[in-house]
Order: structure tokens, then C-alpha cells, then sequence
């Protein structure tokens, strides 16, 4: 077991929870995650400057999410066996680059460039910065990690109230303001870079003691292991499928289905959005406490009545519908991360750059295939084949229990 490793691995109680630094990355994944939900906010702007089918909006979502998909596992395994700080800095100047390129992108070519930088960016920023917050968590796992999400998720809340508020009256070009933005957050990632390398540099002298290597707490073989990482990923698909569906084009739905108008319909996005913030949270600080399958049961399989429900509610109850769907289907991420984490001990890079990687690469795929549905099926139609996958939830009763190898406070 590598140095860095054996230090990840180390008891809860070996560290203290680093509240500010948690915080500082937290900041930098809403800037991160802000500029990743730019680009479906453009997708109304985009289909009509350029003059764009769904199946090629389908395509720009799936180029940024399948970029970070595919490089964000490989990115994890190298950050647990060799971390480099200063990847956190670096990772932010790809997404500078990809924000300038969008806002002067006048062809679908470019358009599809500038996600890719942007994915890049994704890529490394999420793999490195989730073993500096699992560090910097100490004791409190669940909290550390929905501290970490809430940026994120705050950051994707912000699309709708963006393309409502700046880009109906800017167009594309509004993007460039971002680039101040991710200047910040590449000063900040310098500084926790900083302190990531002074605890890299005092992992020998933690991790000589005990050269174990370390094993999950839930006492269960490779197999169930292996079997529990599938079930799991399985779950992630249903979550963010239903996501991406709802994410791309559920303001489309709405304009055609209730008449909106376009600030309207990103209202009601922003509804479902906001409820991923404060699902999140929730489902995070619950996981310190209460057994993570229940919470997973819970989150995934309890969003099916209000998803089922929607495609066929007025608009009054498509808003409250919309808000307990994303309320509920958000606490479930935080919550797989961890248990995931205690299925694999010491392997932080490798769990959140397959899930995170995973997360993206489906919805860039659901996306994509969700937009030729739409061309030839119609919107109402992907509103209501996807309103079933959270039915998926269901599996949750397959995973181990981890009551007795999880530690509650």
C-alpha cells in the first residue's frame, strides 16, 4: 500500500474536520459545476443562433460529459498511486480556456471544442479535489462529502436563474463574464494545493506505523464487493439519466406543454435544481448517522411517485412535483460515494473518478440519445419513458447492510 493511501485509509478519529478548507473546494466546485450547466442553459440560445437539431444539442451534452467520463477514472487511479497537487490549478486553466471559446463559438464545431475543454477541466478537478475534501473531512465522511456536493450542486442550480437573468439578454457572449470567475477559483486551487502537498508530506510518518492494507469494514467478500459497485452503478444511472432528461429538456417540455416563455421554463428548472441543493445536504449529514443502503433506498426508489406523477400534473403541481423529485433523488449521491468509499477502502481516487466519471458519461449518453427520442417521438414523450427509471431504486435492497461496520455519531 502506497504511503498516501495507508493515510486515507487511516481511523476517522485520526484527523479533525477542516471546515474551511471544505469550504474553499466546495466554492471551487460551484465554479466548476456553474460552468459545466452553462452549456445546457445555452441549449434554447444555441438551438436558435445556430440553428440546431436536438439530436445535435444531444451531442454537445454528450461530448462534455463523456470527455470527463472517460478521463475522470483514469485520472483517480493515478491520483491515488501518484497525487499532484497542483492538477487542482491546472485543471481550472482548461475550463478558462473552454469559456472562452463558447462565448465567441459561431459554429456547432467550436461549440463541441469548447465543452471538450471544458470536460477536460471536470476530469481533473473532481478526482484530485475529492481526496482533498475525504482528507479534510476527518471524522465526519458524510458531512465532508455533501460540504464538497453542495458547491456543486449550487453551482448547476444557478443555469436556469443565469440563462433567465443574463444570457436571454446577452446571448453566448454572456459566458465570457465567467472567465473572471474561474480566475478566482484557480487562486484558490493553488492555495489548496498548497496544503494538500504539506499533508502528502506528512503521510510517511502516519502510514509507517501501520502497513496494513486496508479492508472494508462491512466484512464482505470481493465478490459481493464487485456485485455492490454494479448495483450501485446501476443506481447512479437512474439518477442521472433521470437528471440529464430533466436538466436538457424539460424546459423545452414546459414551453410546449404550458405555454411558458423561455424565462418561465428556466424558472421551473431552477425549482428542481434548488431542490438538488438542499437534497444533498441532507442526504450527506443523514449518512453520518443512519445506515448509508436505508438512505440509498430511500433517496432513489422514494423519487418514483413524484416522477411518475409529472408528466401528467398541471403546471401548479408539476412545480411541487418537480421540487420533492429533485429534493429526494439528490441525497442519493453523497451517500453512494461513501458507501462505496467503505467498500473500498483506501481507493478515494478511483471511487470518485469512476462514480463522477460514470455520472457524466451517462448523462452525456442519456442526453444524447434522449435528444434523437425527442426529434422523432416529440419532448413528451422523453418526459414521461424517463419518469420510470427511478424505479431502478428497487436494487437497493440487493446491497449489503452496513449497519454494523459503519460507525454512527
Amino acid at each position: 500500500m502506497s504511503s498516501n493511501q495507508a493515510a486515507l485509509a487511516a481511523p476517522p478519529s485520526a484527523m479533525k474536520t477542516v471546515y474551511p478548507l471544505l469550504f474553499a473546494i466546495s466554492f471551487v466546485h460551484l465554479v466548476n459545476d456553474s460552468i459545466q450547466s452553462v452549456v445546457p442553459a445555452l441549449f434554447p440560445i444555441l438551438k436558435d443562433s445556430l440553428s440546431l437539431s436536438f439530436a445535435q444539442i444531444g451531442l454537445i451534452s454528450l461530448m462534455i460529459n463523456l470527455t470527463a467520463a472517460l478521463l475522470q477514472p483514469v485520472i483517480g487511479i493515478l491520483s491515488d498511486s501518484h497525487p499532484k497537487p497542483m492538477l487542482l490549478p491546472i485543471g481550472m486553466l482548461f475550463t478558462l480556456g473552454g469559456v472562452a471559446a463558447l462565448s465567441y463559438a459561431n459554429q456547432f464545431w467550436v461549440v463541441m471544442a469548447a465543452v471538450m475543454l471544458i470536460g477536460i477541466g471536470s476530469a481533473v478537478f473532481h478526482p484530485a479535489s475529492a481526496r482533498v475534501s475525504y482528507l479534510a473531512s476527518g471524522a465526519k465522511k458524510g458531512t465532508g462529502q455533501s460540504i464538497f456536493q453542495f458547491g456543486g450542486n449550487i453551482g448547476q442550480s444557478l443555469a436556469p436563474i443565469m440563462t433567465a437573468v443574463l444570457f436571454v439578454h446577452t446571448g453566448q457572449k454572456g459566458v465570457v463574464w465567467f472567465a473572471l470567475v474561474v480566475t478566482i477559483g484557480i487562486l484558490i486551487q493553488f492555495n489548496v494545493a498548497k496544503w494538500y502537498g504539506k499533508q502528502l508530506a506528512l503521510v510517511p510518518a502516519r502510514g509507517t506505523a501501520r502497513a496494513a492494507k486496508p479492508v472494508s469494514q462491512m466484512n464482505v467478500t470481493t465478490g459481493k464487493v464487485i456485485f455492490a459497485i454494479t448495483i450501485l452503478m446501476v443506481l447512479v444511472f437512474s439518477k442521472n439519466v433521470y437528471i440529464a432528461a430533466i436538466s436538457s429538456y424539460y424546459s423545452f417540455y414546459a414551453i410546449s406543454h404550458f405555454g411558458l416563455s423561455l424565462t418561465g421554463a428556466q424558472i421551473v428548472l431552477f425549482v428542481f435544481l434548488a431542490a438538488n441543493v438542499i437534497g444533498l445536504l441532507l442526504g450527506g449529514m443523514l449518512a453520518d448517522k443512519f445506515s448509508r443502503r436505508s438512505l440509498i433506498w430511500f433517496s432513489i426508489l422514494g423519487t418514483a411517485p413524484f416522477a411518475l406523477l409529472l408528466p401528467y400534473a398541471n403546471l401548479t403541481f408539476s412545480i411541487i412535483l418537480i421540487f420533492f423529485a429533485g429534493l429526494i433523488l439528490a441525497s442519493a449521491f453523497s451517500v453512494i460515494l461513501v458507501y462505496a468509499n467503505e467498500l473500498l477502502p483506501g481507493r478515494v481516487g478511483l471511487v470518485s473518478g469512476v462514480f463522477f466519471g460514470m455520472a457524466f458519461g451517462l448523462a452525456g449518453i442519456g442526453s444524447a440519445i434522449l435528444g434523437h427520442l425527442a426529434d422523432s417521438m416529440g419532448i413528451e414523450f422523453v418526459i414521461r419513458c424517463t419518469s420510470y427509471l427511478p424505479l431502478l431504486g428497487m436494487l437497493t435492497i440487493l446491497l449489503p447492510s452496513d449497519r454494523k461496520g459503519s460507525a454512527r455519531r
